[in-house]
C-alpha cells in the first residue's frame, strides 16, 4: 500500500514538473527578409545559449519552440547576425543586412546546389549577367572569352550563328568530345555543332539562347567540383542559372533595344600589281604580262604594277575586291521581359526576344525568336515548384567557307584588283569569271546557300518537399527537343558541280533528364553536416535524314529535291542511357575546416556488359586559416583559405554503337557496285560491312585530377586573389588505329592512351579606388596550361586529328608537315642550286596550337550615372596555319608579296657548302615557299580590346513625372583594337572550319571578324 501511494505522489509530482516546463515554452513564428524585402531561406534560427534551432523555408518563414523570454540568433550567407528577444506577441519580422565583411557569396554549385564560396573545396568562377549583357554577343561562349581562368573560347567565322568552342584545362580525350558540359537550370543541354553541309562551320547549339535571360554563369573547373555530374562533367561544367521575379517587390516591365554596325577586319593583301603572270611570246619568256580575265585567264596577281598599267591607252581601274564585296553588318535585339511576386514563394518572370543579324558577307544572316518563361509557386506550406519553359525559332543562311571551290572568300581574297566581277554571267549565261576553276563570287550570292531552320523547346519541372527544415528532397524533370531542317542549294552551272546539287536533311533530338536528390542539412554544435543523394537518368535520341540530288533538271532556284535526275536518300539514329547514383557529404567544423566527400556510381548503354558501370568520386578539403589569427589583423586580411582535392572520373567518350561494326548500303560505300553487280538488284538492295571493326572491349576514359588552391581576401575586401594548380592525368583514352586489310576492316578503336595537363590558374579582383561618386573594380584572369601526350599504343607514335597531331611526347595539337630543308648544326636554311629553299626529305612539328598562357583584364569603372567599361585579353603563344597566306604566295596576292625585287635568299648553298650567293626573282622565290607548310604556321599571339562600354542612366528627376521608372542609354565597341604581330590573317583567334578537335588550328578562307559599334536603350516601367 505504502509502495503504490508513494508511485502516485511521484506520478503527480512529475506531472507538474512537465506541465511546468511545458508551460514556459511557447511557439514563436516568424519571416526572415533582406534589405529589399525578400525572403532569406534556409537562415539559421538558434535560442540563444543552446544548441536548439531550425532553419528558415524557401519563403523565409519559420517556427520554433522556445523558452519565454528567450533570445534567437538569426544568421544566413551572405549577412550579419541578427538577435532578437521573444517575449513580445504576434510573428517576428527579421531583416537581415549584407555582410560586407565577409567571404559570404552565394554560387551555384554542381546539381543547381546553393553553396558558400567561402566552404568551397574546390574552384569555380562565376559571370554576371551584367558582364554577359555588356558583351553584346549573340552567342553566350563569345560573350565569356577570356573572363573565365581555366577557360579558353574560340570561334570559328565572323559568320552570323557560328560556332564557338569552350574547354575547360585543356582537353580530356585524344579524339573524343572536349567541350565543358553545360547545364541549364540543373538540365544538361545540348551544344553540338549543327548546320554544316558543306565546308565551314555550322553552330554551336547555345546560340539558341538569348543571353538576357540568364542570371549568372558559374564555371565549375576541377574534376572534384563536376563529379556529381557523372561522365560528361569530366570535362568541365557551365552552369548557366536564368532569372526569376524573386527580386521584385512589385510587377516590372524591362525594354531594351540593340542595333550594331559591324565591318570586318580583313587578312593583309597587296594592292600594287595586277592580274597577270608569265608568258612565253615568240619565244621569249616575259615577266609580269597583263591578263585582262576575259580573253586571257589566270589565278595569279604576277601581273604589271597598276599605277602603270594601260589598256588602250587608259587606266586599268584599281578595285578592293575585299571591301566591295563585304558590306557593313547590321544587328538588332529587341527584348522584353515582365516580372514580379505574386506573394510569399511565388514569383514569375517572363521575356521575349527577337535577334535580326544581317552578316557582313551578302546574303548571310541568323534571325532568331526566343519565348522564356519562369514561375515558382508555393504548391502547399513544404511543397514549392518551378516551372519554366525556354522556346527558340532561329533560321540562318550561310554561304560555303574555306579552300574548296564553291567558297567565295577564296575567291574574293585571291581576285585580282584589276579585274571586275560584274556582270556575273556571259551573253551566253555562263558564269563571267577571271579563272576557270572558281566560281564568280557575286554569281555565288544568288546560287549557292545553306538555310537552317531550327525549333527548341526546353521543359522544366522542379518540385522541392520539405518536411522538416533540416531536410529538402528535390524531383527535376526537363527535356531538350529540337528539329533542325538544312537546306543546301547549288545551282547549274556552278564550276564545282556543273550539274548542280540539292541537300535537304533534317535532324531530331530529344533528351530527357531526371533528377531526384535528397538534401539534408544539420548543425551539430561546431559542426555543420550536408548529406546529399541522388539519382540521374538520361536519355538521348537523334536521328538524320538526308537527301542528296545531283543533276537538276530547273534553274531558276528551284531546291526541291524532286528537281533532281539522281537522288539518293539516308538514315541515322542513336538511342543511349545513362543512369547514375551518387552522393556527396560536406563537413564543417568551427567555420574553419571543410571536407567534402563525393561518390557517383554510372551505368552507360554505349559500353559493354562487365565495363557499362563505373564507381568514381572524389575527397576535398578547405582549410579557412583566417578564422584563426589574430582579429586585428582583419583589416588587412578578411579571408584566407587553403584547400587541397583529388578526384576520379570516368569519362564515357565511347561513340554509340561503336562496340559493334554495322552494315552500310551499297550505294553509300561502293558507288552502287560490288562484284560487277549494281545495286538495287532484282528490286534488292545489298549492304556492306563498315570497315571500322567495332570493339565490343572498349570501356569509359578516366581522368584523374589532383588540385591545390589559395583562396585570399584583404584590404577590407578590396583585394581578393584566387590561385590553383592542377595536375590531370587521362588514361585508357579512346584513339583510332589502322589495322591490316585482310582483316577485311581498315581501322579500329582501343583504350590505349595517357595524357598529362599541368596548369596554374590566377584570378584577381580589386577594387584600387573607391572615392565618393566614383568606383573602379577591375578582374584579372590568367592561364597556363602544359599539356604532354605519354603514350598512345605500342609501337604507335602519333594520331591524326585532322589539321593537327597527337604525337607521343608533344603537346596535344602539334602541326606537322613538311618544312625547309636546314644545316643540322647550324639550323640555317639549304639553297639549292637555282638559288630557292626547298623541303626537307622528313616531315617534322611545325608548331603547337595550345597557347603558352592566356589572360584577360576587365575594368568597369563609374561615376555617378556615369560607367565606363573596357576589357583586354591576350594570348600569348600557339600556332596556326595561314592558309590564305599558303596559297596566297603562288596567286601573288598576299601583302608580303608586293616584294617582287630580285633577291638572294640566305643560307647555305649545297653545291659548294657556302653562303648562297645566287639571286632569284621574287615570283619564284613566293612561288617555292608556297609549297612548303612551315612557311605559312605563324605566331598566334594576340592582344586584343574586345569590349568597351559607356552607360549613362537617367537621374530619377529626370523620369519622375514619366511613366519609366527607369532608362539608361549605353554605347559599346567590340574588337575595336587588335594588336597580333606576327599573324596576317586578321584575327588570329578563329578557327575556320568549325569547333571539333580537327578543325582547330587553321585560318583559311573565312568571314572575317567583325568589328562593331552597338547603340543600346534600356527602360523599365
Amino acid at each position: 500500500m505504502q509502495s503504490k501511494l508513494l508511485c502516485i505522489i511521484a506520478f503527480i509530482v512529475g506531472l507538474f514538473i512537465y506541465s511546468g516546463s511545458w508551460a514556459q515554452n511557447k511557439i514563436v513564428k516568424g519571416k526572415v527578409l533582406d534589405e529589399n524585402g525578400s525572403p532569406v531561406p534556409k537562415a539559421s534560427v538558434v535560442i540563444k545559449g543552446s544548441n536548439a534551432g531550425t532553419s528558415t523555408t524557401d519563403d523565409g518563414s519559420f517556427e520554433i519552440s522556445v523558452p519565454s523570454n528567450a533570445t534567437l540568433i538569426i544568421s544566413a550567407i551572405g549577412f550579419n547576425k541578427s538577435e532578437v528577444k521573444t517575449s513580445g506577441e504576434g510573428a517576428l519580422t527579421v531583416a537581415l543586412t549584407a555582410d560586407n565583411k565577409q567571404l559570404n557569396e552565394v554560387v551555384v554549385t554542381a546539381l543547381g546546389v546553393k553553396r558558400e564560396k567561402r566552404n568551397l573545396t574546390f574552384s569555380s568562377q562565376e559571370i554576371k549577367a551584367d558582364e554577359l549583357v555588356r558583351a553584346k554577343e549573340s552567342n553566350i561562349l563569345n560573350a565569356m572569352t577570356g573572363k573565365v581562368a581555366g577557360v579558353q573560347i574560340t570561334s570559328s567565322s565572323g559568320t552570323p550563328g557560328s560556332s564557338s568552342r569552350i574547354v575547360v584545362r585543356g582537353v580530356t580525350s585524344i579524339i573524343g568530345n572536349n567541350e565543358a558540359l553545360i547545364v541549364v537550370d540543373g538540365i544538361p543541354v545540348n551544344n553540338s555543332e549543327t548546320g554544316a553541309v558543306n565546308s565551314g562551320p555550322g553552330s554551336n547549339r547555345l546560340i539558341d539562347f538569348d543571353p538576357s535571360i540568364i542570371e549568372s554563369v558559374n564555371v565549375l573547373k576541377g574534376a572534384a567540383a563536376t563529379a556529381l555530374y557523372g561522365s560528361a562533367g569530366a570535362r568541365g561544367v557551365v552552369m548557366i542559372t536564368t532569372k526569376s521575379g524573386a527580386g521584385s517587390k512589385k510587377p516590372a516591365i524591362t525594354i531594351s533595344q540593340d542595333l550594331s554596325f559591324e565591318s570586318g577586319i580583313f587578312p593583309e593583301i597587296q594592292n600594287k600589281y595586277a592580274q597577270g603572270d608569265r608568258k612565253e611570246i615568240n619565244g621569249v619568256v616575259y615577266d609580269n604580262v597583263y591578263y585582262n580575265g576575259e580573253t586571257d585567264k589566270t589565278s595569279s596577281s604576277w601581273g604589271p604594277l597598276m599605277d602603270t598599267l594601260r589598256v588602250n591607252g587608259q587606266p586599268v581601274k584599281k578595285r578592293n575586291q575585299l571591301k566591295d564585296f563585304f558590306q557593313t553588318g547590321v544587328t538588332s535585339n529587341s527584348t522584353i521581359s515582365f516580372s514580379g511576386v505574386n506573394g510569399p514563394g511565388s514569383s514569375y518572370f517572363a521575356s521575349y526576344s527577337y535577334l535580326d543579324q544581317k552578316g557582313i558577307a551578302p546574303t548571310t544572316y541568323l534571325k532568331r525568336h526566343t519565348v522564356f518563361t519562369k514561375f515558382t509557386t508555393k504548391l502547399t506550406d513544404k511543397i514549392t515548384g518551378t516551372f519554366q519553359f525556354n522556346y527558340a525559332n532561329s533560321r540562318t543562311n550561310r554561304m560555303p567557307e574555306g579552300y574548296i571551290l564553291e567558297s567565295p572568300i577564296w575567291t574574293i581574297y585571291s581576285a585580282p584588283i584589276s579585274w571586275d566581277p560584274q556582270p556575273t554571267v556571259n551573253a551566253d549565261g555562263t558564269q563571267r569569271v577571271f579563272r576557270f576553276s572558281r566560281n564568280n563570287p557575286y554569281w555565288v550570292l544568288d546560287n549557292i546557300y545553306t538555310k537552317g531552320t531550327v525549333n527548341r523547346f526546353l521543359p522544366v519541372i522542379t518540385l522541392n518537399y520539405a518536411p522538416f527544415t533540416w531536410l529538402n528532397i528535390t524531383e527535376r524533370m526537363g527535356a531538350d527537343m529540337y528539329n533542325e531542317q538544312v537546306k543546301y542549294f547549288e545551282a547549274r552551272g556552278s564550276v564545282a558541280n556543273p550539274n548542280g546539287v540539292i541537300v535537304d536533311r533534317t535532324n531530331s533530338f530529344r533528351q530527357f533528364n531526371h533528377d531526384l536528390i535528397i538534401d539534408a542539412h544539420k548543425q551539430f554544435n561546431k559542426f555543420n553536416v550536408q548529406l546529399l543523394l541522388g539519382n540521374n537518368v538520361l536519355s538521348t535520341y537523334s536521328q538524320n535524314v538526308e537527301g542528296r540530288g545531283v543533276g537538276l533538271s530547273i534553274t531558276g532556284g528551284y531546291d526541291n529535291v524532286a528537281n533532281a535526275s539522281t537522288q539518293t536518300y539516308s538514315e541515322k539514329h542513336y538511342l543511349s542511357r545513362k543512369t547514375g547514383f551518387y552522393s556527396q557529404a560536406n563537413i564543417e567544423y568551427n567555420r574553419i575546416l571543410n571536407l567534402a566527400l563525393t561518390g557517383r556510381y554510372d551505368g552507360s548503354s554505349v559500353l559493354a556488359k562487365g565495363n557499362n558501370f563505373y564507381p568514381y568520386g572524389s575527397v576535398a578539403a578547405g582549410f579557412v586559416f583566417s578564422e584563426l589569427l589574430d582579429p586585428k589583423l582583419f583589416s588587412m586580411l578578411n579571408f584566407g583559405k587553403l584547400r587541397l582535392s583529388y578526384a576520379t572520373v570516368g569519362n564515357d567518350n565511347v561513340d554509340v554503337y561503336s562496340l559493334t561494326t554495322p552494315y552500310l548500303s551499297i550505294s553509300n560505300t561502293n558507288g552502287n557496285l560490288i562484284g560487277g553487280i549494281s545495286f538495287p538488284f532484282q528490286e534488292n538492295n545489298g549492304f556492306l560491312l563498315r570497315d571500322v571493326l567495332g570493339n565490343p572491349l572498349l570501356k569509359n576514359e578516366l581522368v584523374n585530377e589532383f588540385e591545390v588552391g589559395l583562396e585570399l581576401k584583404g584590404l577590407n575586401n578590396r583585394l581578393g586573389l584566387e590561385v590553383s594548380w592542377f595536375n590531370k592525368k587521362i588514361q585508357d583514352g579512346l584513339i583510332p588505329v589502322t589495322i591490316p586489310p585482310s582483316t577485311g576492316y581498315n581501322r579500329t578503336t582501343i583504350n590505349t592512351a595517357r595524357m598529362q595537363t599541368k596548369g596554374i590558374e590566377i584570378l584577381l579582383n580589386a577594387n584600387p579606388v573607391k572615392a565618393g561618386k566614383f568606383n573602379w573594380d577591375l578582374v584579372f584572369s590568367f592561364t597556363k596550361l602544359n599539356n604532354k601526350v605519354l603514350a598512345l599504343r605500342e609501337n604507335l607514335t602519333s594520331v591524326n586529328l585532322g589539321f593537327t597531331q597527337a604525337i607521343v611526347g608533344e603537346p596535344y595539337g602539334v602541326k606537322f608537315g613538311n618544312r625547309y630543308a636546314r644545316d643540322s648544326a647550324t639550323g640555317e636554311l639549304l639553297i639549292d642550286a637555282s638559288g630557292l629553299p626547298f623541303v626537307a626529305p622528313k616531315q617534322g612539328i611545325l608548331g603547337n596550337i595550345t597557347p603558352d598562357w592566356i589572360a584577360g583584364l576587365t575594368n568597369n569603372l563609374s561615376y555617378g550615372p556615369f560607367s565606363l567599361s573596357f576589357f583586354f585579353d591576350m594570348k600569348k603563344g600557339g600556332v596556326t596555319e595561314n592558309n590564305v597566306d599558303g596559297y596566297g604566295y603562288f596567286y601573288g596576292t598576299p601583302k608580303v608579296t608586293e616584294d617582287r625585287e630580285t633577291r638572294v635568299v640566305e643560307g647555305i648553298n649545297i653545291t659548294d657548302n657556302k653562303p648562297n650567293t645566287i639571286p632569284v626573282k621574287g615570283q619564284d622565290y613566293w612561288r617555292r615557299v608556297s609549297g612548303i607548310l612551315e612557311s605559312v604556321i605563324q605566331d598566334a599571339t594576340y592582344l586584343k580590346l574586345r569590349n568597351v562600354s559607356i552607360g549613362y542612366v537617367l537621374p530619377a528627376k529626370l523620369i519622375q513625372k514619366t511613366p519609366l521608372k527607369s532608362a539608361s542609354l549605353t554605347i559599346t565597341g567590340r574588337n575595336l583594337w587588335i594588336h597580333s604581330p606576327h599573324f596576317t590573317g586578321g584575327d588570329p583567334e578563329n578557327n575556320s572550319f568549325g569547333s571539333s578537335n580537327g578543325s582547330l588550328g587553321m585560318f583559311s578562307f573565312s568571314t572575317p571578324t567583325p568589328r562593331s559599334v552597338n547603340i543600346s536603350l534600356k527602360v523599365g516601367l
